[in-house]
């Protein structure tokens, strides 16, 4: 077994410190990578605060995870020693469903995907550890090669914040001639202001804060508007192909439906801890649809890399040592952050 180092937790209701745990050795396709920075996502807060109700303890989280391949297994061909690799929301999946073949392994058709903390390794049992650590390993089908050049830090919230908005992107092939709403400038609201825009959608960004204005014009916002503002919401009734919807809170849709075209998308990609209400009136009256997605497959993490890399995008981080996970996540919950947490890993052994 390979001894690791990292910070998790053993409570909902305690802090996140130093942890010592076990994985399984490096197989003959597996990779291990030494961890440079993990991201830091709301869905590890969520996790390590056990508020989906689903949490195993000890719980280490991190899904965000960059690094460089420290060894290698025999049958390994896609990677070697050295090479810069990043690893997403999972680490395996069943591989033989429709979905698996199909490249959309988040879709795992038969209960397979196992995610990279949370899960239970299919080599030797018991739950898997996230990116909070030193080190990880993985198979070789489930990392993803980290174009030359970019920065790693700000790679790091890619792997789970820019693929959660590329995926549904480019599955509902919105780009030039559409005209898209992002709701929120978060983690993920960011990155989809910056990927609309670059897929040449003109792209609107609604947001509750008027101290967000610049910020998102300064993104690739082409118009940032108060959703709070009646007055401003009216203007763009009737006038969007899509809405994407970021907001990670419990909070009312109708203003965003109200903005749809007919036959227009609202793409619901937050996950509050309760139940959205969903309005049935303002769906019908328009043919309008509520829709979702979930992060992407690993060919399309690759593709989502490579296309910004090509393009110069990249997460907007903060970079801190890991002895503040326990402050980065108390500031996430009032949004004092921009946009994301990138930990350096180096500072573990402090």
């Amino acid at each position: 077994m390979l001894a690791c180092n990292g910070f998790g937790t053993v409570a909902a209701d305690k802090p996140l410190e130093p942890i010592t745990f076990d994985r399984r050795d490096v197989g003959e396709k597996d990779v291990r990578i030494d961890i440079l920075f993990c991201g830091v996502c709301h869905s590890d807060l969520h996790y390590a605060r056990n508020d989906w109700h689903s949490t195993v303890y000890p719980a280490v989280p991190g899904h965000e995870i960059v690094g460089r391949v420290a060894e290698a297994g025999k049958g390994v061909t896609k990677f070697k020693v050295g090479d810069h690799v990043g690893v997403g929301c999972m680490v395996d999946s069943c591989r033989t469903c429709p979905s698996c073949q199909e490249g959309v392994e988040q879709y795992c058709e038969t209960g397979g995907t196992v995610s990279t903390y949370g899960g239970v390794d299919k080599v030797i049992g018991g739950t898997t550890f996230g990116g909070y650590s030193n080190a990880i390993v993985v198979d070789q089908d489930f990392v993803v090669r980290i174009p030359d050049g970019m920065d790693l830090a700000s790679a790091a919230p890619l792997l789970c914040a820019g693929i959660t908005l590329y995926s549904p992107l480019r599955h509902w092939g919105i780009g030039k001639g559409h005209k898209v709403g992002i709701v929120g400038l978060g983690g993920l609201g960011h990155m989809g202001v910056k990927l609309a825009h670059a897929m040449g959608a003109e792209t609107i960004l609604f947001t509750t804060s008027s101290s967000k204005v610049e910020d998102g014009k300064r993104l690739g916002a082409d118009e940032v508007v108060i959703s709070t503002d009646r007055d401003a919401m009216a203007k763009l009734a009737l006038s969007l192909d899509f809405v994407v919807d970021t907001v990670a809170a419990p909070h009312d849709l109708t203003p965003y439906f109200m903005t749809l075209k007919r036959d227009g998308t609202l793409i619901q990609l937050g996950a509050p801890d309760k139940p959205l209400s969903v309005p049935i009136f303002p769906l019908l009256v328009k043919r309008r649809s509520l829709a979702s997605s979930a992060i992407g497959g690993i060919a399309e993490t690759q593709e989502m890399l490579d296309f910004c890399a090509e393009r110069g995008i990249a997460s907007d981080v903060e970079i801190i040592p890991i002895q503040q996970i326990n402050e980065a996540y108390e500031r996430m919950l009032r949004s004092d952050v921009k946009y994301r947490f990138s930990i350096d890993m180096s500072s573990l052994p402090a």
